[in-house]
């Protein structure tokens, strides 16, 4: 990468190719963010050349908004090797993740953000995010280790500049999330299949109305809104009049929204480095017409036409007087359906079994409450069977077994 590259960095040029939103203190983020967590491996190693080329082409068109984690396997010793070579440190902003499922003591956190740092090669992390909360008893495990503290020592210190979380989970518990401590942003899943599922739309608001900006992970929910699209959701896209990628569509959909601070993407060619960019470059705000967003809905409509539980995620079924994450259960179970086997078991795991109560559907007692409320008159308990059966295997039984240990509970 040559140095002219840089030289552009700062100019006019720059500023036309990336839109920029601000954050909780002023700086500015990027629309788009660069998702470290895989890089294309080469013979059972992150191909390095490869994954420069596009960090580099990412930072001269103007992303500035690098999320790595911990347990990204190299993510964070690579990004850290590129940038200390490329010299371009100061010019983009790190994200990176206390793991705190592998936190035993008061002094792990130093243990593991002093590992960070020295595979980041920095001495300072930008945004410092509590890795993949699922519950308030989650966090409040950590402030009884003092956590709280902990990260207020090192804000004070300016080892870590912005302090937030990421989070799989309901709305109703992002929520009381976002009111347990003064988080400077948090980051969750959330497209348009997920509108009214996760934090959803709700907890979007939610986070906006409290100052805090938000950043996207999973905005092409793993894929499965550009890959193996049913017929029907391709013809929806054919037909209509402006023609764009589905990947554009998922993404404008997310941008035209003012309380979307970032969206990441986990970019592995040069090429889609490039058409993103382009994308962050030209959307504007709420910019969708009345057109567009009935395309939205027939594509939903011909995805959910493949789900097994007609559930849209309102939540009137919830809350469960035995804690079962009926909307969550129901998501993992139509994910069965539509993104098959792994990501299912991974989102019913996270809702479920890392949770230091299990909010599966073995604790439904059949009491009927949750029907009374539910709008789309679903069969809710029947369903709950139904998805306990598909789902709680025998490799998720064991895997629930060692939840406890995995999350220090």
């Amino acid at each position: 990468m040559t140095r002219e590259c840089f030289d552009r960095y700062f100019t006019k040029e720059r500023e036309e190719t990336m839109q920029y939103r601000k954050d909780k203190h002023g700086n500015d983020v990027s629309l788009l963010g660069f998702g470290c967590m895989r890089f294309t491996s080469k013979a059972g190693k992150i191909d390095f050349d490869k994954a420069e080329s596009e960090i580099m082409r990412s930072i001269e068109l103007g992303v500035n908004y690098f999320d790595t984690a911990y347990v990204y396997s190299g993510s964070e010793a690579l990004i850290g090797e590129i940038f200390e070579k490329n010299g371009v440190r100061d010019k983009v902003r790190i994200a990176t993740k206390l793991p705190h499922y592998l936190i035993k003591n008061s002094t792990d956190p130093d243990k593991y953000f002093d590992e960070e740092l020295r595979r980041l090669r920095t001495d300072h992390v930008n945004y410092y995010l509590m890795h993949m909360l699922t519950d308030i008893k989650t966090w409040n495990r950590l402030c009884d280790l003092g956590v709280k503290d902990w990260l207020e020592e090192k804000k004070r210190s300016g080892q870590i500049e912005q302090i937030g979380f990421s989070y799989h989970g309901n709305s109703d518990m992002f929520i009381e999330l976002l009111d347990a401590y003064d988080w400077d942003f948090c980051q969750i899943q959330y497209n348009y299949l997920d509108e009214n599922s996760q934090a959803g739309r709700t907890g979007l608001y939610a986070a906006a109305e409290r100052g805090i900006p938000v950043v996207i992970m999973e905005p092409l929910r793993g894929g499965r809104l550009v890959n193996n699209l049913p017929k029907q959701a391709k013809a929806a896209f054919d037909k209509h009049p402006v023609k764009r990628s589905p990947a554009e569509w998922a993404l404008r959909w997310l941008w035209e929204q003012p309380e979307v601070t970032c969206v990441l993407s986990g970019m592995n060619s040069i090429e889609m480095v490039e058409e993103n960019c382009r994308i962050a470059s030209e959307v504007k705000e709420h910019e969708l017409t009345e057109k567009d967003r009935e395309l939205y809905e027939a594509v939903i409509k011909a995805i959910e036409s493949k789900m097994k539980v007609g559930c849209t995620g309102c939540r009137y079924c919830v809350p469960c007087p035995k804690n079962v994450d009926i909307p969550g259960v129901f998501a993992a179970y139509n994910r069965r359906a539509s993104d098959g086997y792994i990501n299912s078991f991974r989102e019913y795991y996270m809702c479920t079994a890392l949770r230091k109560d299990y909010t599966g559907p073995a604790n439904c007692v059949q009491c009927g409450l949750c029907e009374r409320h539910c709008p789309q008159h679903i069969e809710i308990r029947k369903e709950l069977k139904n998805a306990r059966r598909a789902l709680e295997d025998p490799i998720y039984l064991v895997a629930k077994k060692f939840a406890p240990i995995v999350m220090k509970y």
